[in-house]
């Protein structure tokens, strides 16, 4: 075993073998992979190993769409032909509309990749499936390219091609420690020597936490216990003459595919089970917990009533093993938080279905700097100090209880809540507040017009539609105050900061103490990183303001590219203050009367920044706005949240001060032109293509990006971020979902809402450039059916910006 190499990736099952194999794909030839026991000994060996395209978002969708051409490259490659029963097809069913909405929003995102899915009746559902009862069925969602791999040929062929191509491994070789140095390069210690690597990455299955230990971290990662059986022949699949599509229930919570002449059935039960909450013994390998069908029964009895066949025939052998989960359910693909040239891929609680392409954006990632798709969700720095251990359990058991169903627009699930609160949550919810959640914040989504309100998830517009209305007429007309908890914030310090940040973003950048700007930050290809509100204060010191989600996200990115002869100290404030937001044409009467500073239009204006007091609550006050009105950001520390909150609703009530939420903030931007971290702003775009060009200053001596960007405006745009009049009432355009023009898609949706001031369903989405006119007709596949849309300019509510420069 040699004692360097580039790359070493501890862990053999499809996340080590898969991202072996693809880093080699990327021309890194210098690279290694320990396991400890056997390639496939851990939750590899036991996988029901379906592979499907079905996925949440689009990122989702391609990723496991490379798998499947992965897996039929590699099952029909002479040398190391893998055992894959491609196109057996699979049916997810469903037993309302609303389910049905969502499969077809779902079929709407998918053909945006390229992915065909079908949208079937109960009828079609059993004519392809014969074994099934149409029972309590609505439809389905039919996925043509469905079917089942062979876990341990699959991750020996992808080790295989990596050794041919250079990559060494290295089989019972655990790994006994990680040291990193000042350089950030690692050494990995092992039974069997020392390796000095420039990256490594943690693909350790239900062991990640002991080598995340090694580097002193913690991953939200959790293990379920998950069982499945598989049947004695069933004389109805040997006459069939074809193989039995997959099936997925989420009425009865199991899943079946064929398994020779008989089935594999998989239970989520109610009553789940977590694994390895305690330590998990460094013999567990190649193992398998206790059978417990008891536990199960109930969801069995389900099986039964869709699958009557089940009930008459015997079981071969159970199967009972750990899967991981995550907070969301969704992997962790990407780089460890506050760490460098480190690397993880973990989480995958379907892992063999997905795992070829989740190795292939990591390998992008480790050897580019970034992958063909925006990874955001599956990014581990998603999560922050909030992802504990007990959270991670409790989210997992969520999730593994709701396996087959999505989420809807707007739904928060219950367990793990609260997570993060603030002073005045309690209050909120006393004052009616449902909330939403953001990166663990408990955030007012909206306030109920009765303390017996309640929502009805779904994709089309909902019961909260007239109540979001009335918040946003009340900011428009009025005052609105609203809480805006866990914004991302920093205190940059220090004679050098102005020159770092001047490096940082693309455009110009705040030298004035007293001033405000926006700016954007590119990678190294030149496509968009990172938002972020700038805020020069008195003594020299910054603040840097970005969305919640990026608190560990842009905290990586800023001192990775601090320089050590730089004069910078960056500082977060993101846990110790909130933001209160008053806006509307009264606000500022409402400042005056709480404050002892002069809120004229003269002595304030638009993008002023300044410290004060509201009421006897220090804070620091901006003027800007995300919602099109006159506006004042207040940021108090949580200390003295509730003083300034008292202060600001006793000088509201004369001017008929309400409070308003997320949705009405998300209504009001979109009309005003103003664009979403991680929905509008992506990293497969740069800031031209976003419609950002004003933001840019290409004269600049240099900022990171400004080649790359440089040679993308040479050879003009391949996308155009455009807003959309969506000529329809009954649903909003959600993000994903395919623009079409005649009988082609031509972009996709990455926002959307109604616009309450302007009259209009709005929806911003990246098309092809040429169709980027205004007055373009267009079609937008809005759960299931083609909704005429027509290209509009950016912003159509106040385009002169009058009302926040009043």
């Amino acid at each position: 075993m040699k004692s360097q190499t580039r790359c070493v990736v501890i862990g053999g099952g499809i996340a080590g073998c898969s991202t072996l194999y693809h880093l080699t794909q990327e021309g890194w030839s210098d690279v290694m992979l320990l396991e400890r026991d056997e390639l496939t000994s851990g939750t590899t060996w036991h996988s029901a190993a379906q592979v499907t395209n079905f996925g949440m978002n689009q990122t989702m969708v391609g990723l496991k769409s490379h798998s499947i051409a992965l897996y039929k490259k590699l099952r029909d490659d002479p040398d190391y032909p893998v055992g894959y029963h491609h196109g057996d097809g699979g049916i997810r069913l469903a037993n309302t509309e609303a389910q049905m909405d969502g499969y077809r929003h779902f079929a709407s995102m998918a053909r945006g990749m390229g992915v065909t899915f079908e949208v079937i009746d109960a009828a079609e559902c059993a004519r392809r499936h014969p074994l099934i009862s149409t029972e309590n069925l609505v439809g389905g969602l039919w996925d043509g390219e469905d079917g089942d791999i062979d876990a341990a040929q699959l991750c020996q062929a992808l080790a295989f091609h990596a050794r041919r191509a250079g990559a060494e491994v290295h089989r019972n070789t655990p790994v006994t420690g990680l040291t990193q140095h000042r350089d950030h390069s690692w050494t990995v210690h092992t039974a069997k020597g020392d390796i000095h690597a420039e990256v490594v990455v943690n693909a350790c299955g239900y062991r990640v936490n002991e080598v995340g230990a090694m580097m002193g971290v913690h991953h939200p990662v959790a293990s379920m216990e998950h069982q499945y059986f598989v049947t004695d022949d069933i004389p109805a699949i040997a006459e069939a003459g074809h193989r039995m599509p997959l099936l997925r229930c989420p009425i009865s919570d199991y899943y079946s595919r064929q398994e020779k002449n008989g089935l594999l059935v998989g239970f989520y039960e109610q009553g789940c089970k977590t694994w390895g909450m305690d330590g998990i013994s460094p013999d567990f390998s190649n193992d398998l917990c206790p059978d417990d069908l008891d536990r199960v029964m109930d969801v069995l009895e389900g099986a039964f009533a869709r699958m009557p066949v089940l009930a008459e025939v015997g079981i071969k052998r159970v199967v009972n093993g750990p899967i991981t989960y995550t907070i969301d359910g969704a992997p962790l693909v990407g780089p460890v938080p506050g760490k460098r040239n480190a690397f993880c891929i973990i989480g995958l609680r379907a892992g063999l279905g997905e795992g070829g392409g989740h190795g292939w954006l990591l390998a992008q990632q480790i050897v580019h700097g970034e992958a063909c798709y925006d990874t955001w969700g599956l990014d581990p720095r998603r999560f922050t100090g909030h992802a504990n251990v007990e959270l991670t359990a409790l989210k997992a058991v969520e999730d593994y209880r709701n396996e087959f169903r999505f989420h809807f627009p707007h739904e928060h699930r219950p367990a793990g809540r609260p997570a993060k609160t603030t002073p005045l949550t309690p209050i909120l919810a006393a004052e009616g507040a449902e909330f939403t959640v953001v990166n663990g914040w408990e955030r007012a989504d909206y306030f109920k017009p009765t303390p017996d309100f309640h929502e009805t998830p779904s994709f089309r517009f909902t019961e909260a539609f007239p109540v979001i209305a009335a918040e946003v007429a009340a900011v428009q007309n009025a005052v609105g105050l609203c809480e805006v908890n866990g914004f991302n914030r920093y205190e940059l310090s220090g004679s050098g900061v102005h020159d770092f940040l001047d490096r940082m973003i693309c455009g110009a950048v705040p030298r004035k103490a007293g001033r405000v700007g926006l700016g954007y930050l590119l990678n190294h290809h030149g496509m968009l990183k990172a938002e972020a509100t700038v805020a020069d204060l008195p003594d020299g010191r910054v603040w840097y303001g970005s969305a919640a989600a990026a608190e560990w996200h842009d905290m990586d990115w800023l001192t990775q590219h601090l320089r050590a002869d730089e004069d910078v100290r960056i500082r977060s404030l993101t846990n110790d203050s909130t933001i209160l937001v008053l806006a509307g044409p009264k606000a500022r009467a409402v400042m005056q009367a709480v404050s002892r500073a002069d809120w004229s239009a003269e002595a304030f204006p638009w993008l002023s920044v300044r410290e004060c007091f509201i009421g006897i609550a220090p804070a620091v006050v901006m003027g800007v706005s995300f919602s099109g009105e006159l506006a004042y950001e207040i940021h108090v520390p949580n200390a003295q949240l509730y003083a300034a909150w008292l202060a600001l609703r006793a000088a509201g009530a004369a001017h008929g001060l309400r409070l308003f939420g997320a949705r009405a903030v998300d209504s009001m931007r979109l009309e005003k032109g103003y664009l979403h971290w991680k929905a509008d702003l992506l990293t497969e775009f740069d800031p031209f293509e976003t419609g950002l060009g004003r933001f840019v200053r290409m004269d600049k001596p240099d900022f990171i990006g400004k080649a790359a960007l440089a040679e993308r405006q040479a050879a003009g745009p391949r996308h155009r971020l455009v807003c959309l009049h969506v000529h329809g009432d009954a649903a909003p355009a959600h993000g994903g979902a395919s623009v079409m023009r005649e009988g082609r898609v031509v972009g996709t949706i990455t926002s959307g809402e109604w616009g309450h001031r302007v009259g209009m369903n709005l929806a911003y989405a990246f098309i092809e450039p040429k169709l980027g006119a205004e007055g373009t007709e267009l079609s937008i596949d809005i759960i299931g059916a083609l909704t005429p849309a027509t290209v509009i300019p950016m912003g159509p509510y106040d385009p002169a910006l009058a009302r926040v420069r009043a």
